[in-house]
């Protein structure tokens, strides 16, 4: 049974990672080219922060996901030969996600700025603002990862080497920071200001004449369910870990914690992959935007009449 759930984690981990990588990868890609290249959303703030969110989702794919497949696939942990690969690697793990979680909470205040039956809450929504907000916000997590970039380092001997933090204090601060800032507050925000946008689409009339994006509403709304479903796993692994950090373990349970941690993990990435799909399902003008953008050779061309006068 003990090498049952080591086969069984470690082959849930290669054949789910390489079709997350996959479908990730693609999806994204999609979504930046929508979001980059349509006008009416690259100018809106709601689908600008999409389109943050899904290059730094790529780059958490292409960088955390791609070492967790190869190292599981080879049995090395390349973080654990290199010095500079484990410093990137663990900045990389943290970074990338707490900037692509923060661009959703601000798609969703966004949405619940631009229903306001205020307007002065709904001018606050400007891509202008947005642009600024994004830079800041990127800026601002560069700057808190760097602490990890220094404490990052090999430990052990030749034959049992791993990429550690090694402060102790910040070892102990980051997962409490990822329980924070990448389940439970995320979550929070996301749930809050999804129901009040939903509450103030309930409660006015007139929303064609603030200009509100139906469509672009149900994307934000379904990106909530997303987070909620993805991160929930993920929140209760870094809980228990912290729980039960003192405790000594059995080998017994350590196999069962490791095979459920491949699955909860796995499952964890699902919001990184999952944004083009919801998007995909839940608007059919995204779905013939990008119909038109992957088929552009099949558009009609528009003739200018005052053009063959």
């Amino acid at each position: 049974m003990d090498m049952s759930l080591i086969y069984l984690g470690q082959q849930f981990t290669i054949y789910g990672s390489l079709v997350f990588l996959l479908m990730g990868v693609f999806g994204n890609s999609m979504n930046i080219l929508v979001f980059s290249s349509v006008r009416t959303y690259r100018t809106n703030p709601c689908s600008f922060y999409f389109l943050i969110g899904s290059i730094f989702d790529n780059l958490y794919l292409l960088i955390n996901l791609t070492t967790r497949l190869v190292s599981t696939m080879s049995g090395v942990d390349s973080t654990s030969t290199s010095l500079i690969w484990c410093k990137i690697r663990q900045f990389c793990i943290v970074t990338p996600s707490v900037i692509t979680l923060s661009c959703s909470s601000l798609a969703t205040i966004d949405q619940f700025l631009v229903t306001s039956k205020h307007a002065r809450l709904r001018r606050c929504s400007s891509i202008k603002s947005a642009h600024w907000i994004v830079f800041i916000v990127i800026i601002f997590w560069c700057l808190h990862g760097i602490p990890c970039l220094v404490t990052s380092n090999i430990v052990g001997d030749e034959s049992n080497k791993d990429c550690t933090i090694t402060n102790a204090t910040y070892s102990i601060y980051i997962p409490i920071f990822v329980f924070l800032f990448l389940c439970t507050i995320p979550i929070f925000i996301m749930i809050l200001f999804g129901c009040l946008a939903y509450r103030n689409i309930q409660q006015t009339t007139h929303l064609a004449e603030q200009h509100v994006d139906r469509q672009l509403m149900r994307m934000v709304l379904t990106q909530v369910v997303l987070v909620v479903v993805s991160n929930t796993p993920f929140g209760a692994v870094t809980a228990y870990g912290l729980i039960t950090a003192g405790i000594n373990k059995d080998l017994n349970r350590q196999l069962k914690e490791y095979f459920a941690i491949c699955i909860l993990i796995l499952i964890s990435y699902s919001y990184y992959i999952g944004n083009f799909y919801i998007f995909f399902i839940s608007s059919s003008r995204f779905r013939q935007t990008l119909r038109d953008r992957i088929f552009w050779w099949r558009r009609p061309i528009q003739i200018n009449p005052s053009r063959t006068l």
